[in-house]
């Protein structure tokens, strides 16, 4: 089912569109289609006067910081190269966006995105990005959790298990709220501002 609405006071959650994120293989949608059409909500949402923010993944580069867990999958090896963790230049550089830092796959956990929100009268939230079935997925969780309507654009998300991806478009997000393309979401959003 397409998204109904976009409340007055929505705000636009970008999560992990950062260099090394971005340029890993990813589907159904590449990393530059998903940023593309990032690029065009964020730039949509920023006309209408409404909230963009960016949220990154960060780590210290030896992995001291990462959550302590064990976990069947290791994590990678090895340092991370300069800049990985970056916001892309399509994205980044705009004085009114915030830039939420995070350290584990929620943009709600350990960080101030709901006090940013709450502060702004924020009531829905958007999302984006990648990995589906990962960031997107548990930001999306957490905000159903704190009260937040949630839509997901589902052409501005990707994953890099097609299987995982499917599992969280067609199965979870519709337990968390809405779904819809960016034009669709566009053109909601210019309806409310009207």
């Amino acid at each position: 089912m397409p998204v109904t609405t976009i409340d007055p006071t929505t705000a636009l959650v970008l999560i992990d569109l950062q260099n090394l994120v971005v340029s890993l293989p990813t589907t159904p949608h590449t990393g530059s289609q998903v940023v593309t059409r990032a690029a065009e909500l964020a730039d949509a949402f920023r006309h209408h006067g409404a909230l963009v923010v960016l949220v990154r993944l960060t780590a210290r580069t030896d992995g001291s910081d990462a959550p302590p867990g064990r976990t069947e999958i290791p994590r990678p090896p090895g340092p991370l190269p300069a800049g990985w963790d970056d916001i892309v230049d399509d994205l980044s550089g705009h004085p009114g966006d915030i830039t939420v830092t995070k350290r584990t796959w929620s943009a709600f956990h350990g960080t101030d995105l709901d006090l940013q929100l709450r502060r702004r009268g924020v009531t829905q939230i958007v999302l984006a990005g990648i990995a589906t079935s990962i960031g997107v997925e548990s930001t999306a969780r957490a905000a159903y959790a704190h009260g937040y309507n949630v839509t997901l654009a589902t052409d501005a998300a990707a994953d890099r298990d097609s299987q995982a991806h499917h599992h969280s478009l067609e199965r979870i997000f519709p337990l968390l709220g809405e779904r819809g393309s960016t034009a669709e979401i566009i053109g909601l959003l210019a309806k409310t501002r009207a």
